[in-house]
């Protein structure tokens, strides 16, 4: 039996990130996810923007967080060396009745101190995007809205806390949760009972179910699927800040905004679904991105898409983001109703739950080693020539580029594998180097790749998974 004060049940970035919080204290802390990586299942698969909250319920929990945790993002991603960009956001009105709903959102956007949304005319925003439609009225502008790389950021926080004495149980199912005199006792995986005083269910879309476990489910998680689309780095229509629609009570709607590393991404979708595990995208759905999208950026050319993917969120019904925790199950902590902010508010949402446990009870004693600071991969595309020469001398296997398309070297594969929380599959190291997510797919590198994990690992070939236990990426010689 392993022991431990804490149980985070869930690796995405706000499990994550209440990990990395608590890290800051003498306390002993296990991450447990049922995927074979962090980042969770929402996590990974989002519109990677770390909002302002300007558009959030007034008063409600969801706006608090998220318009804490904007301004922690600047120095969070320094620390831990995430890319990121301020690129600040518009949202446009195309037609008259749109026009006419931007003093509310302005006044919204006060009501959650957000201070710094402002009008813009039709000539502004067309000088600050030229392919804006033309028949656009007004609009506002967002400007503390950014974008950043979602794969790194958790992965950031969860290496950071792991370096600080967190452990993570990945590839591990939680199976049942045991209770003793209205007190947390255990927690049961497939990789063996825990012994503890607390645990925090950030389960997202699961987190229902974990819920139920000690008969607090009172409410129903509904997967809400994304669909989007991703354009290559080289298509002619571009914006340089993200392009919101107005949002509807249902969804923030579709949008086009560049991603961190020069693609444009164009979506997404929102569809309740009764499935939790389907991530396909459909014809219908990515036809209604291109006609809703195309009324802010008619030049959109989704011709020039390198690849479709979908997320899904975790929609509570009844809805609304809840932090819970009960007088007659001491030590238990139940997150529901992380949707799309939940990239955004992880940041806060780790203060908030520590300090909440302090309200409760526990006893989180600062540690004076902690170390706040992350060493990221070295990105040998962005090196000068000098450097590049410089780190190929250090290691020759910076001057083998395994994937032409990102231009990743064989040395930031190996770094990717041998980091702590190293990648231990194919989809593992495209997120953390990008190898396969070029016009490609993979299609050059993902043999070499293969390769490089087998041989690290000291595994057959055939024993490489794409992502979970038993998605083999090739099934036998054919010589």
């Amino acid at each position: 039996m392993m022991k431990t004060d804490v149980v985070v049940i869930g690796a995405g970035a706000v499990g994550c990130a209440i990990a990395r919080e608590l890290s800051k204290y003498e306390v002993d802390v296990i991450v447990v996810d049922k995927n074979e990586d962090v980042g969770g299942d929402a996590s990974k698969s989002n519109s990677a923007i770390i909002h302002t909250g300007y558009d959030a319920s007034p008063g409600t929990l969801e706006s608090q967080l998220v318009v804490a945790a904007n301004p922690m993002f600047p120095k969070l991603v320094e620390d831990l060396q995430v890319p990121f960009k301020a690129t600040g956001a518009i949202l446009p009105a195309i037609t008259e009745e749109q026009f006419e709903q931007l003093p509310a959102i302005k006044e919204k956007a006060f009501r959650n101190r957000v201070y710094d949304v402002e009008y813009l005319t039709k000539e502004q925003i067309l000088k600050m995007e030229p392919n804006m439609n033309p028949e656009v009225r007004g609009g506002l502008y967002i400007p503390r809205e950014s974008i950043i790389d979602p794969f790194i950021y958790v992965q950031a926080l969860a290496e950071n806390a792991n370096e600080n004495g967190v452990h993570f149980l990945l590839n591990t199912k939680v199976t049942g949760i045991q209770t003793e005199d209205q007190k947390i006792r255990s927690v049961e995986t497939t990789g063996g009972t825990i012994e503890t005083k607390y645990v925090i269910n950030a389960a997202a879309l699961y987190c229902d179910e974990i819920a139920a476990m000690v008969g607090k489910a009172e409410y129903k998680v509904v997967a809400r699927r994304g669909q989007f689309y991703i354009l290559d780095k080289n298509t002619s229509c571009k914006v340089e800040h993200i392009v919101l629609p107005i949002p509807t009570k249902v969804t923030k709607g579709k949008l086009m905004c560049p991603t961190i590393h020069g693609n444009m991404l164009v979506g997404p979708t929102a569809e309740d679904l009764n499935n939790k595990t389907d991530k396909s995208v459909t014809a219908d759905g990515l036809a209604s991105i291109v006609e809703d999208v195309r009324r802010l950026v008619p030049g959109v050319k989704i011709g020039d898409t390198i690849t479709q993917y979908s997320g899904l969120r975790p929609n509570r019904n009844p809805e609304g983001l809840h932090v819970d925790i009960w007088d007659d199950l001491e030590g238990y902590i139940n997150l529901s109703g992380v949707r799309s902010t939940g990239l955004t508010l992880s940041a806060a949402m780790g203060v908030y739950v520590a300090q909440l446990m302090k309200e409760h009870g526990c006893r989180l004693v600062y540690k004076e080693n902690f170390k706040n600071t992350r060493k990221g991969i070295r990105i040998f595309h962005e090196m000068s020539r000098e450097e590049q020469d410089a780190v190929i001398k250090e290691n020759p296997k910076y001057g083998n580029i395994i994937c032409r398309c990102e231009t990743i070297t064989e040395g930031e594969i190996m770094d990717a594998i041998h980091r702590p929380l190293g990648a231990r599959s194919m989809d593992a190291v495209k997120r953390r180097v990008r190898a396969g997510m070029g016009r490609c797919q993979g299609g050059f590198c993902g043999p070499k790749v293969i390769e490089i994990l087998a041989r690290e690992w000291k595994i057959p070939v055939d024993q490489v998974n794409k992502n979970e236990t038993g998605s083999y990426m090739v099934t036998g010689k054919t010589r």
